[in-house]
């Protein structure tokens, strides 16, 4: 049987009394890297938020393996093992790469020997935290903030990782390395959900495939099957959007 890391059943929400999500249902498999696209207003992104918590659902469950994230706040979802890489830039540009990295790993402070060993380990999977480690984070590029953004989230060592449009704003060149990043982030059985904007890249990276519309799931599965769907085609790839 799968292993399933995180489940939402009909869950409805939205913003300010109007519901975006309107029975979104997810399951997301252990390892692997799901991607959701769809048309502006289809729900992508509150998606993240409702799972985040940053939004709480109206109506359905959003669990994390056996544990209800419905009515948690985002410091104990974050706990549990859900980190996010949001889309806007998320560093703190005049602390160092060392500095930020701290900062993602702020509820474990306390455990000198844990949060050496985080930092260890994102060293490793990240090289450019260390070649960087004492620059201003204010002073490197899209790329690099990119990846340094991802190292931050991964101080907690979450089980589940959400990222929102990761290659927005990035070079080609860029963008290669933020996506074996990702690849390389779940080679260890963590799983990431992510939004994108580049569909076709979404799809090439992701192992499992979402098509959103009006808050609602219209199409799931693999996601080299989605990809080679003639409507899915037509509609989104190739073309820049959200």
């Amino acid at each position: 049987m799968p292993d399933v890391v995180l489940t939402m059943s009909d869950v409805e929400a939205g913003y300010g009394g109007g519901l975006v999500l309107q029975g979104m249902s997810l399951a997301l498999e252990r390892g692997t890297i799901t991607c959701i696209v769809g048309p502006n207003g289809a729900g992508k992104s509150t998606v993240l938020r409702v799972i985040s918590g940053l939004i709480s659902p109206a109506a359905g469950t959003v669990m994390l393996a056996d544990l209800r994230l419905n009515g948690l706040t985002p410091a104990q979802i974050l706990k549990s093992g859900v980190a996010q890489v949001p889309q806007n830039r998320a560093l703190f540009d005049s602390m160092s790469v060392h500095e930020n990295l701290l900062m993602g790993g702020y509820v474990i402070r306390r455990d000198r020997k844990l949060l050496n060993e985080r930092l260890a380990m994102v060293t490793e999977l990240i090289p450019i935290v260390k070649d960087r480690a004492h620059d201003k984070a204010g002073n490197l590029s899209g790329g690099q903030r990119r990846m340094v953004e991802i190292g931050r989230a991964l101080m907690l060592d979450p089980s589940l990782i959400l990222m929102d449009e990761p290659s927005l704003g990035l070079d080609p060149k860029s963008v290669a390395k933020v996506a074996d990043l990702i690849r390389e982030v779940t080679s260890s059985g963590r799983t990431v959900l992510l939004v994108e904007q580049n569909v076709r890249l979404g799809m090439e990276l992701a192992t499992h495939g979402v098509v959103m519309e009006q808050g609602q799931v219209r199409l799931t599965g693999d996601a080299a099957g989605i990809a080679d769907n003639p409507e899915v085609a037509s509609m989104y790839l190739g073309k820049v959007g959200k």
